[in-house]
């Protein structure tokens, strides 16, 4: 496994982050764990999680993944090789004040993460969304009090504007706080405008390091779709519908052109395009079995050819 920087923060990281939001919803414990065992095992190093997962769930209360998480970092005693994330600012009850990210959202968000983590501190702490409702200048205060009491190291953001995260940096300079150093972004192959518009070029400019969800679509990157096909409903049904247009069944064409000239699989193709920028950190994988991580960790050890980045970028261009 390759390791890159973290943006400007001192954390080398490997260069797939995987993402944990399915422990405790489509993969049990013991599937996690062999999941996690396997990453390690392979070279990864770097985990992503959140307070809210999986409250989404009927009987769910939130904080399933990071109870997961931190009954492995336990049992592996492995805590100071891991790079640890997790975010605050989704509701983690029908109390008001549970969501956002208000001081007193963060600080009890932060206890109750490392509660559940079992651990003493967090490596990189994310907002989880934007929050119209409370200033920017409270949530960095609050966090910068979380860095100097050693609670957390580093603080991003997810799901942020451009004009937002540009206002962050502005008050983090003007106030002398901490500052986003990291952001987790929704940028893929077929949905690139996003990102690429305004905030590729924050994040070039101010060293901020990127770590792109959905850096499969979903599935869609993987292949697995057709067109004209609708889906049976449920999250498969949504995916389809989302990802039913031309230039999204144009670059999967070209992926899968692409995955068959190297022997690999859709998944490390798309991968291995997000690799190939040098302003993306780790793009974030899922896995609900130790066989779909091995396909996505193959992008690790894919180096594509100048006219394939260009056929791909051509395929699915957005300007």
């Amino acid at each position: 496994m390759r390791y890159r920087k973290l943006g400007r923060t001192g954390l080398k990281v490997s260069a797939l982050c995987l993402g944990t939001m399915q422990w405790g919803w489509t993969a049990d414990e013991n599937t996690a764990f062999e999941v996690m065992d396997a990453f390690v095992e392979k070279g990864g190093n770097f985990l992503d999680t959140a307070d809210f997962y999986s409250r989404w769930l009927a009987g769910h209360e939130g904080g399933e993944s990071e109870t997961i998480i931190g009954r492995w970092l336990q049992s592996r005693h492995k805590r100071s090789e891991i790079i640890v994330t997790t975010k605050v600012y989704q509701p983690m009850s029908d109390d008001p004040n549970s969501c956002g990210l208000s001081r007193k959202r963060i600080l009890e968000g932060v206890d109750a993460s490392l509660r559940r983590l079992q651990t003493d501190y967090i490596d990189l702490y994310l907002a989880h969304a934007f929050d119209a409702d409370t200033p920017i200048d409270e949530t960095l205060k609050a966090f910068d009090d979380l860095q100097r009491m050693g609670k957390v190291r580093y603080v991003g953001a997810s799901n942020y504007p451009a004009w937002r995260l540009m206002e962050s940096l502005w008050s983090a300079d003007v106030h002398d706080t901490v500052r986003y150093d990291v952001l987790e972004p929704h940028y893929n192959l077929v949905h690139r405008a996003e990102f690429e518009s305004e905030l590729k070029s924050i994040c070039e400019h101010y060293q901020i390091g990127v770590i792109p969800y959905s850096s499969l679509a979903g599935g869609f990157l993987t292949g697995k779709y057709t067109r004209g096909e609708n889906g049976q409903g449920g999250r498969a049904g949504s995916i389809a519908s989302n990802y039913n247009f031309e230039g999204a069944w144009r670059t999967i064409d070209v992926v899968k052109r692409i995955a068959e000239e190297l022997e690999t699989t859709p998944a490390a193709v798309s991968l291995a395009w997000l690799l190939a920028q040098p302003i993306i950190s780790a793009p974030i994988i899922g896995a609900n079995s130790v066989d779909q991580l091995m396909h996505s960790l193959e992008a690790a050890d894919i180096t594509l050819a100048p006219d394939q980045i260009a056929a791909l970028n051509q395929a699915s261009s957005w300007d």
